[in-house]
């Protein structure tokens, strides 16, 4: 028997202060469902979070990361997720959802109130609790970087 915390790669994708982001299926038996939350995905056996990252997010839109670095590590009882961020070099139109409901460049604004509109939901849906804590520490990080 396999004792060991399940660990998820997932990504901070940036573009002109927004940020892209996924709202998840609305299944009742998947991790934020309905709720906006990163792209990424599961490590599979013996792979690293970095090739993982690149795998999911090419699964899941079709976008080649350009380049990304390591934001943090965020555990709990659950899962262990290694999150990363990267700049986002194209248009929407340019990717391809393949995995979830919607996608969106949210606002710093959306990630402070909690929540964003779906076109394809036609509501507003929230961010997943989490996922909102991990973009305000990045937005409240990156906002300290450029005072200096």
């Amino acid at each position: 028997m396999n004792n060991q915390i399940p660990q998820v790669a997932i990504v901070i994708l940036y573009q002109n202060d927004k940020y892209l982001m996924q709202l998840r299926d609305n299944i009742p038996t998947i991790a934020a469902a309905g709720c906006w939350g990163f792209f990424g995905g599961h490590l599979e056996p013996g792979e690293t979070a970095e090739i993982a990252l690149v795998r999911e997010v090419i699964e899941e839109i079709g976008y080649e990361l350009p380049s990304f670095s390591k934001f943090g590590i965020y555990p709990d009882e659950r899962v262990i997720r290694h999150v990363f961020q990267a700049p986002l070099l194209v248009e929407l139109d340019q990717l391809v959802l393949n995995e979830g409901w919607d996608m969106g460049l949210l606002t710093p604004e959306d990630i402070y109130r909690g929540d964003c509109y779906s076109a394809i939901a036609n509501e507003v849906r929230p961010l997943s609790t989490i996922h909102k804590k991990i973009m305000m520490d990045f937005i409240n990080q990156k906002r300290k970087i450029s005072i200096f």
